[in-house]
């Protein structure tokens, strides 16, 4: 056997200090085994047991169990402090981690808050920016209505457009033609002004050719409407205003403008005109011109009369401040009874047909230009006779192959015109027509006097067409007609007109003609009598009240009487019941 390793003896040598008796065993291994293996000795250790020793190594055992329970001990206190330092660990951890994410919650805020509202801030006055930039380019040159009047006539399709103005296309210039174009140029400044005229007589030309010579810079003109969001969407097309239509700053949590009326949104657009005109007027350039035609298209009621107030005190302050001029065209008396009230700045110029001397020259000159002849004098006189100097029978008339033929024409269609409006029924009409009745009725009446006024009528041959249609003052024609508001209709329908000077008169030479014609015809007075007739005995009738008595007492009797005379009442009856015996006591005296 090989000598034992030092490693084993020590260990034999604690061992044998020990309890414990080593016993060692050799092993043999064949040759074999040997040449493929190393050798080795195993070592097997024998305890012996003692009492004593048994006791000693239970002393170990409780050393050990006590070190072991210290040792778990410390390693409870130990886990435990790790855990509670973890913990803290975690709370500090976990409060570190709120404040991070509070960081970046604010921040998010702050940045998207800011962002959202310096957008939104931007976003709205570059919006009110845009919105007086798109208005100053609604006066730039060129005006849509300035464009559609000029279009080649031609050609339908509207490509070739003549926005100069064309001498040949002019019938004469009138006396007014210079006063509209300083108005329409921004020369004539402090007042506004209502252009009063009939239709036809030329009021929109004026203003179209005032427009050509400036090229429509700096004046916009729209047409009016009886409906007021109409009427809104035409003034926010002339002044290039979506009303805050297309405002998206809602996005940006920037409140617009609310939802409201048609009357608020005129108000703002105005309101956008007058910041503008303030701009120019600090620049130095000429006031703003704003043409607002056909006004009397406004209904006579409490939503038209609060428009044109609304346009009337804009009118007023911008014509005191020289910033807007603002210019009314109408056909009816109506509105310049309206403006007249609180009128302080306004100018009304009335447009009339034109005088027998420039009616003539226009006439010979275009049927000339039409057909390369001139007409005779008499011809043109005839002519002028028949329609006087209205522009638009003179354009018809002038085209006309027969001139005389086209006036009759012309004379007939108004006297047709009149007859469907206001023709009376006679004394068989129906009970049910009565309103429509009297307000026929009335304007019968006032043309019959209208053709009994022109009979006492002495005229020559240079007067004028105005001069020559007879004239009745408004407060005589209401206390003829026996009613006061009846005649704002028919100036309305055309069938009379009221001038600017409180005039009444039929509504041109052709409608007057229709006049003397319908008053003219045999049985004509009759048949307006026992109209007015019948008007009266259906009135009567409808104040008329059947009393019926009847006999309360057997055998008496009602005794109609009239009323003392010193009474208040002088035309009243009074009604008495006389029993039987008094009544037979009375037959006996007698």
């Amino acid at each position: 056997m090989k000598r034992i390793s030092s490693k084993y003896q020590a260990l034999l040598h604690s061992k044998s200090s020990s309890n414990i008796t080593p016993t060692i065993r050799c092993v043999s291994f064949s040759s074999q085994e040997l040449a493929r293996r190393p050798a080795y000795t195993k070592i097997i250790f024998t305890t012996r047991t003692y009492t004593a020793e048994s006791s000693e190594n239970s002393r170990v055992k409780q050393s050990l169990d006590t070190s072991r329970q210290r040792f778990s001990q410390d390693q409870y206190s130990k886990r435990r402090r790790d855990s509670k330092s973890q913990q803290k660990d975690e709370s500090s951890n976990l409060f570190s981690k709120m404040l991070e994410e509070a960081a970046t919650t604010f921040a998010t805020a702050l940045v998207l808050g800011t962002g959202f509202g310096l957008g939104g801030y931007i976003y709205h006055k570059s919006y009110k920016w845009l919105v007086l930039e798109k208005m100053k380019g609604a006066f730039t040159s060129g005006d849509p209505a300035l464009e559609i009047a000029s279009m080649s006539k031609d050609k339908s399709t509207g490509s070739d457009l003549n926005l100069e103005p064309n001498p040949e296309d002019h019938w004469i210039l009138r006396d007014e033609q210079a006063k509209i174009n300083s108005i329409v140029d921004g020369s004539e400044t402090g007042h506004y002004h209502l252009l009063i005229g009939e239709k036809g007589t030329g009021k929109s030309s004026l203003l179209l050719d005032a427009m050509r010579i400036i090229d429509g810079e700096g004046c916009s003109m729209f047409e009016a409407h009886s409906d007021i969001e109409i009427f809104r969407i035409r003034l926010g097309k002339a002044l290039d205003f979506e009303f805050h239509e297309d405002y998206i700053g809602s996005y940006f949590s920037v409140r617009g403008p609310r939802d409201s009326t048609a009357l608020l949104d005129i108000e703002r657009a105005l309101n956008k005109l007058e910041k503008l005109a303030l701009k120019r007027k600090k620049r130095g350039e000429k006031p703003l011109v704003l043409i607002i035609n056909s006004v009397h298209l406004l209904r006579d009621n409490d939503d038209g009369k609060s428009l044109l107030e609304l346009l009337q005190q804009k009118a007023e302050t911008w014509a005191a401040s020289h910033l807007v001029t603002l210019v009314f065209n109408s056909d009816d008396y109506w509105v310049y009874e309206r403006l007249k009230q609180l009128a302080s700045r306004m100018e009304v110029t009335a447009i009339t047909d034109l005088p027998k001397s420039k009616a003539l020259s226009a006439l010979a000159k275009y049927r000339h230009k039409y057909f390369q002849r001139t007409p005779s004098t008499p011809v043109l006189e005839e002519v002028f006779n028949r329609i006087g100097g209205r522009l638009i029978y003179l354009n018809r008339v002038a085209r006309a192959e027969d001139m005389l033929k086209a006036c009759d024409e012309i004379i007939e269609t108004e006297r047709r015109w009149f007859l469907n409006q206001a023709w009376i029924l006679g004394s068989e009409m129906d009970d049910d027509v009565m309103d429509q009745q009297k307000h026929a009725s009335a304007a019968i009446v006032l043309a019959q006097a209208l053709v009994k006024a022109e009979d006492n009528l002495s005229t020559s041959n240079s007067e004028s067409e105005s001069e020559s249609l007879p004239e009745i003052p408004l407060h005589i024609a209401r206390q003829i007609m026996t009613r006061g508001d009846f005649i704002k209709d028919y100036d309305h329908k055309n069938l009379f007109t009221i001038t600017s000077t409180a005039k009444v008169r039929a509504d041109s030479v052709p409608m007057q003609l229709a006049f003397r014609s319908i008053c003219k015809e045999p049985g004509f007075d009759e048949h307006l009598e026992k109209t007015l007739q019948r008007i009266a005995d259906i009135e009567s009738l409808g104040r008329t009240r059947e009393i019926v008595a009847k006999d309360l007492l057997l055998g008496s009797k009602y005794k109609i009487s009239p009323t003392d005379s010193a009474s208040r009442d002088k035309n009243g009856w009074e009604v008495t019941v006389e029993d039987k015996t008094a009544s037979d006591d009375k037959g006996d005296s007698k």
